[in-house]
């Protein structure tokens, strides 16, 4: 009887891989190279998309900018039977002494596809709406920022008329970010939204700048990219910072986990990409929008090209020396942004298809040969079992995983707890893993 129930587990997982595989392979040949050029395109168009720039103008400013955002969410909400929710999410901000010369509101143009499952889990895609030259407070010069944010507020548009196609079990928010270029003033404002309305945000991809394939040292390379995480919340309390001594977890935090998941679908799904781990929260002294969702202890990541080249970033348009100078569209490389909205898009669908991780992981097994795990029942009759990972302590990404049934507690015989860290995910019938859990709490 026990094998007759082991054998029916993994036929049923491996069927339910692939339909996942599926799924999977065609979100990423729905991906639109010739639409996102037209969408960056159309937001060069806008000639400055600066955040203090003309709000009033059809056809120039960020004014412009986001109301043409917000009618293609529109635009594809009617094709989908309207399963997108679509509005303008805005904050006041008063004026300061560097970046923001005069008060403003700041406008963020949110769509939010709901889940059928778990309307309250959202994954979040980002982009930013803004652009900037040299001098951050000139709001009047043409600032076309192409790749500088064109490409991620494209690809989250793409994103969006890909995924609309399905259903998926928990919600996916697309959204066009302002402010970033000022002081990520717009990802403040989302971030306190969400934190207000209790939203159960599984993590953020903010991405920024996904179209640039020739560095600045004069690298020239389509193939990779970065994934940039924080270690651990920021927002931890003093206990958990305390308890990390004794039991590890110095860069397991839910961000770090997050961008572990992405590497490691990336890996498997789009193979001729190379996800690169970067251990820091952003660029050296440097932000990006996914930091006020992190202030606040939500999980988020940077998705964002390998190599910059800083003759295109932040700068007025000109020529000097021979060298051009300027975010401009001819800097921007479309097969590539067409590759990383893809490591998007089927991140998004893996994350909102999943089922919650397992509720407070406990970890055992001090001077013991083998690990203990416990967690709490659940009453979800999606899950139908748990996978175990595992990886010396100096790997940067899981090593090894074993598969077990639907149980609440196991123990990992002959592996000493010394030696490894430890995560659990939950596994649905349609072969979905949840997200990385990394035990907080220990029991003997």
């Amino acid at each position: 009887m026990w094998l007759r129930f082991i054998l029916l587990f993994f036929c049923c997982l491996i069927y339910s891989q692939n339909q996942k595989d599926k799924l999977i392979y065609e979100i990423i040949s729905s991906i639109s190279e010739d639409r996102l050029k037209d969408d960056i395109q159309t937001l060069v168009n806008f000639g400055t998309r600066h955040t203090l720039s003309d709000t009033i103008s059809e056809t120039r400013g960020i004014g412009a900018a986001r109301r043409w955002i917000k009618k293609e969410f529109e635009l594809i909400s009617n094709d989908c039977g309207e399963c997108l929710e679509v509005f303008f999410q805005k904050n006041y901000f008063k004026k300061n002494n560097l970046r923001l010369i005069r008060d403003v509101w700041i406008n963020n143009v949110v769509a939010i596809q709901k889940g059928w499952k778990y309307p309250n889990r959202y994954i979040i895609m980002s982009g930013d709406i803004d652009s900037r030259v040299s001098d951050p407070n000139d709001f009047e010069s043409d600032s076309p920022g192409a790749n500088d944010n064109a490409t991620g507020m494209a690809g989250t548009i793409e994103a969006a008329r890909v995924l609309s196609k399905y259903k998926f079990e928990s919600s996916i928010i697309y959204v066009g970010l302002s402010g970033e270029e000022q002081g990520l003033y717009g990802g403040q404002g989302l971030a306190g939204h969400a934190k207000k309305n209790n939203w159960n945000i599984i993590g953020i991809l903010n991405n920024d700048m996904i179209g640039n394939i020739e560095g600045i040292n004069g690298v020239i390379d389509n193939k990779s990219f970065r994934i940039f995480s924080e270690p651990v919340p920021a927002n931890e309390s003093d206990r958990q910072r305390y308890m990390r001594r004794f039991y590890g977890g110095e860069v397991d935090g839910n961000s770090r986990q997050l961008a572990r998941f992405i590497y490691n679908s990336t890996k498997k799904y789009l193979p001729d990409l190379k996800p690169d781990l970067v251990y820091r929260l952003d660029r050296f002294g440097r932000g990006g929008h996914h930091r006020p969702f992190n202030d606040l202890g939500f999980a988020g990541v940077r998705i964002m090209e390998t190599n910059e080249n800083y003759n295109r970033q932040h700068q007025d348009l000109r020529i000097e020396n021979n060298i051009k100078y300027g975010d401009v569209i001819d800097g921007v490389n479309f097969e590539y942004v067409k590759k990383l909205t893809s490591v998007n898009a089927i991140n998004l669908a893996l994350l909102a298809s999943s089922p919650p991780p397992p509720k407070n992981l406990k970890i055992g097994g001090i001077v013991e040969p083998s690990v203990k795990f416990k967690w709490d029942f659940t009453d979800e009759d999606d899950i139908i079992g748990y996978k175990i990972y595992w990886r010396k302590t100096s790997s940067p990404n899981w090593e090894f995983s074993k598969s077990i049934g639907n149980v609440n507690e196991y123990t990992l015989k002959n592996i000493i707890i010394d030696n490894y860290l430890f995560s659990v995910v939950s596994v649905n019938k349609k072969g979905f893993e949840s997200i990385y859990e990394f035990p907080k709490d220990t029991f003997r």
